[in-house]
């Protein structure tokens, strides 16, 4: 084991992977071990700190691991070259330093304490402690880079789906599990997406697409299960709230720097023309000088076709050239390669999304009573439509499990 001092040293000098120096597991450590050359009591007040972070966080060995999979380095520049013999050199050093930290037990700790406080050795016998952590699953720039090409690396690296607060990305931490056997119908829709989003993963040039129609019909649904399909390839989803659209570039840039591919998910689209937020997305939109990042494609979603709400003002009134004024509301719809219509079913389409739930479900009742159920609920409610279609389970689900009562004829 090294000394105290040989390992405060080496922890000072942590050169690739110095950026664990900002997290707040390696200054649990770090704080604690200068400590030892302070007072008595400023040792004990940040020793009783890393046993309160260990009591609350566990095996910090992990912790140690994940906010190394999370850094961004020089090395995670090397996933698809040689790395450079010094750079190797040094990521071996520091990641020996780091297990050397997590094989450190508040017992191997407090024996430093013993020896820098000699007078206090009674107190040290009384204090808590904790276990060692588990080692690294890289303990050499071989196997560190190894981890990096399967499984990526940086801020993304935290989470498959994030929103945007204050203009910074954000991991949501309990995203929408729905997967695209979950959706019912729209099979020629699902197709093109699936399409688009396969060469957007392939890098291959990929389209932004624009899910337009009525509501209920599972357009952002539909792009969330797209998400969650292709997670294990490395697909993120980044939902960009209207409010932040401003934070359009600055989310781009760091999506360009990220070795992940991204779905950039503006969600119920709706403007006036003369929305600020209009005008600033249609700029942005592939009409900026940086343009998009290869790796990223904007899939949006809008109850209106060209996403503008018109008025027969703008197409009767007073402005000279009422056809500019017009195709400034079409040229936000323009800027998407890909347009996919979803429509309110028809009857048949309608029954037939009832029966593959009620399938799902394990909802077993008579076809003809089960489709004669389902088409008053949509009378009872705003028409057919898949998710008139999922409610419409719940409900008898719910009467299946309560008082086993209907709806009144």
């Amino acid at each position: 084991m090294l000394t105290n001092s040989s390992l405060r040293l080496r922890a000072e000098s942590l050169t690739v992977l110095n950026g664990l120096r900002n997290t707040e597991v390696f200054t649990a450590y770090a704080d604690t071990l200068r400590a030892l050359e302070q007072s008595p009591t400023d040792f004990c007040r940040k020793y009783a700190h890393l046993c309160r972070f260990h009591y609350r966080h566990g095996d910090l060995g992990r912790l140690f691991a994940r906010e190394i999979h999370y850094d961004t380095n020089v090395l995670t520049q090397y996933t698809d070259k040689p790395v450079d013999p010094d750079i190797r050199k040094a990521v071996d050093f520091d990641l020996y330093t780091i297990n050397s930290l997590i094989s450190l037990s508040g017992a191997d700790i407090l024996d430093f304490a013993r020896k820098a406080y000699p007078k206090l050795s009674d107190l040290f016998e009384a204090l808590p402690g904790f276990p060692s952590g588990t080692p690294l699953p890289f303990g050499n720039c071989d196997g560190l880079i190894q981890m990096y090409r399967k499984n990526g690396s940086g801020f993304f690296a935290r989470a498959n789906a994030f929103t945007v607060i204050d203009g910074k990305p954000q991991p949501i931490e309990h995203p929408d599990p729905i997967r695209l056997t979950d959706l019912k119908g729209y099979v020629v829709q699902k197709k093109a997406i699936r399409d688009n989003t396969l060469a957007l993963l392939a890098g291959k040039n990929a389209n932004n697409i624009l899910l337009y129609g009525d509501k209920g019909c599972g357009k952002s649904s539909t792009v969330k299960a797209i998400a969650n399909e292709y997670a294990d390839r490395g697909l993120k989803i980044i939902e960009l709230p209207m409010e932040q659209i401003r934070a359009f570039p600055s989310i781009c840039a760091q999506i360009e720097e990220s070795p992940f591919t991204f779905i950039l998910f503006l969600d119920d689209l709706s403007f006036t023309a003369e929305d600020d937020r209009f005008v600033a997305l249609k700029a942005f939109i592939e009409g900026g000088v940086a343009g998009k990042p290869h790796n990223m494609a904007i899939y949006a979603t809008s109850n209106r076709r060209h996403i503008v709400r018109e008025k027969f003002s703008d197409r009767n009134g007073d402005d000279v050239h009422v056809r500019d004024t017009i195709q400034s509301a079409a040229s936000l719809s323009d800027r998407f390669g890909i347009e996919i219509t979803f429509s309110n079913p028809v009857k048949n389409e309608y029954l037939d999304i009832v029966d593959q739930l009620a399938e799902d479900y394990g909802l077993f009742l008579p076809q003809e009573r089960l489709h004669m159920l389902a088409e008053r609920f949509a009378i009872r409610r705003n028409g057919r439509s898949p998710r008139t279609a999922r409610q419409f389970i719940m409900h008898q689900l719910a009467l299946e499990n309560g008082e086993k009562e209907e709806m009144p004829e």
